[in-house]
C-alpha cells in the first residue's frame, strides 16, 4: 500500500466536505440533489487524490473501476428492468449512483487504504440512502449497486506498487479480460 502524500489530505477533505455538504446545497429534489452532489464529490476524489500525487496508474484504475461499473450497470438494467418506485422509468435495477459511489468508494480503499476508504464508503452508504429516500430505488436496488461497486473497484484497483493487474476492456467487437504481471 501507498504511504499516504501530505498533499492527500486536503484534497480528501475538500472534497467529502462538499459532499456532507451536500443537503444544504439541494434544491427542491432534496434527497436526488444531496445524492447526486455526494456521489460527483466521490467520483472526482477518486481522480483527483491519485493525480495530485502525480499517480497516474492510480487515475486510469479509477477510470477503469467507475468506467468498467458503469457498464456493468447499465447492462444489468436494461437486462432487467424494473419500475422505479416513484414510477419515472424501467430502470431502478440496480442503482448507478450508488454503484458509481462504492465502486469510486472502494478504489480509494484499494490504492490508499481505510483511512480514505472509510470516510468515502459514509458518503457512498449516505448516496444509496439517498436514492431510497427520493423514491429512485428501492433498498435491493441499492444493496446491489454496492455490491457491484464495491466488487468491481476491488478487481479493478491496485495497491500502489502491487503486481498482478486485472483489467476489463470492451469495444463494438467484443470484450474481454487483460491480467497484467510485474516481475
Amino acid at each position: 500500500m501507498k504511504q499516504i502524500s501530505p498533499r492527500f489530505v486536503p484534497v480528501l477533505a475538500i472534497t467529502m466536505s462538499l459532499a456532507l455538504a451536500a443537503p444544504v446545497s439541494a434544491s427542491e429534489n432534496g434527497w436526488d440533489d444531496a445524492g447526486t452532489i455526494a456521489k460527483n464529490a466521490l467520483v472526482v476524489a477518486a481522480f483527483a487524490v491519485p493525480a495530485v500525487e502525480g499517480d497516474w496508474e492510480g487515475v486510469l484504475q479509477a477510470g477503469g473501476s467507475i468506467g468498467g461499473t458503469m457498464l456493468i450497470t447499465q447492462g444489468m438494467k436494461e437486462a432487467f428492468p424494473s419500475r422505479r418506485p416513484d414510477g419515472s422509468d424501467n430502470k431502478s435495477f440496480p442503482s448507478g449512483h450508488t454503484s458509481t459511489s462504492f465502486a469510486a468508494a472502494a478504489t480509494l480503499h484499494n490504492r490508499h487504504g481505510w483511512e480514505a476508504g472509510l470516510p468515502a464508503y459514509v458518503v457512498a452508504s449516505f448516496v444509496g440512502l439517498s436514492r431510497v429516500e427520493a423514491r429512485r430505488h428501492r433498498v435491493g436496488d441499492v444493496l446491489v449497486g454496492a455490491a457491484i461497486g464495491t466488487a468491481t473497484g476491488h478487481l479493478i484497483t491496485s495497491k500502489a506498487n502491487e503486481r498482478v493487474q486485472i483489467f476489463p476492456w470492451g469495444d463494438t467487437k467484443g470484450a474481454g479480460v487483460d491480467v497484467s504481471f510485474r516481475f
